[in-house]
């Protein structure tokens, strides 16, 4: 396996779509992105902003994170591949709560 710092998904991804939530949602606060790091990463969208603790396939990533939503505290976990187009789709999966698919192309 490649270096992380070397690894396709490392950088910031613009977030394009999610299956639960519109555009307007996705980009309230600024424009939606998660951002893969060679040691985690972060994620926001909406009102959502998280830190991600990751682990590292060879062309896919699998998260676990923990961050706020309206000022209450979230956990879940997730994953993103990166797509033959170059684009990333994923899911997130909020503890006890919603779960979407995501598309991604980079930033």
């Amino acid at each position: 396996m490649s270096k992380r710092k070397d690894h396709p998904l490392v950088g910031k991804w613009r977030i394009t779509s999610m299956e639960l939530w519109d555009d307007e949602y996705i980009n309230m606060m600024g424009p939606g992105y998660i951002q893969i790091d060679e040691a985690g990463g972060t994620m926001s969208f909406g009102v959502v902003e998280v830190g991600l603790r990751c682990e590292y396939g060879t062309t896919s990533v699998w998260f676990r994170f923990r961050g706020s939503s309206e000022m209450d505290e979230v956990s879940g976990e997730g994953d993103a591949e990166l797509e033959e187009d170059g684009s990333l789709s994923g899911e997130i999966c909020f503890d006890e709560g919603d779960e979407s698919a995501f598309t991604a192309k980079p930033w």
